[in-house]
């Protein structure tokens, strides 16, 4: 009974608290879910953007076809030309409305009378696999 009564004095006698190992681990647990949750959060960011461009790009092909119908079928040589009004009518878009969400201006090219608009998409450099077209 005595020795049971040693054992509960040196455990009673013991500091109460965390230990170095014990706060360690927790850090390293918050870490861990910080990753993760950033990881979650930034795809939904580039979710977000490449919807964004699919928009202006759907917005930039309906100015060249209403550009088109009030120049007798002529597309535009460039995509400042929507952006361009005249005395008495506004340009069909916006300056800032000619860059993708990740602030790359979209690329225009002419073919015929059809026409292809093109944003770089998340890596910024055209001509790669996650490029954006109408």
């Amino acid at each position: 009974m005595e020795q049971d009564n040693r054992v509960f004095k040196r455990l009673r006698d013991r500091r109460s608290g965390f230990t170095l190992v014990e706060l360690l681990m927790v850090v390293c647990i918050l870490g861990i879910l910080y990753a993760g949750a950033r990881l979650i959060f930034t795809g939904q960011d580039n979710e977000a953007r490449i919807t964004t461009t699919r928009g202006s790009i759907a917005t930039i092909d309906q100015a060249i076809n209403i550009f088109a119908m009030n120049h007798n079928g002529k597309l535009p040589d460039a995509l400042e030309e929507l952006t361009q009004g005249t005395d008495d009518k506004p340009g069909l878009l916006k300056e800032g409305s000619l860059n993708d969400s990740w602030g790359t201006p979209f690329s225009y090219s002419k073919q015929g009378k059809k026409f292809k608009i093109t944003s770089a998409g998340p890596d910024t450099e055209m001509g790669t696999q996650d490029d954006i077209t109408n």
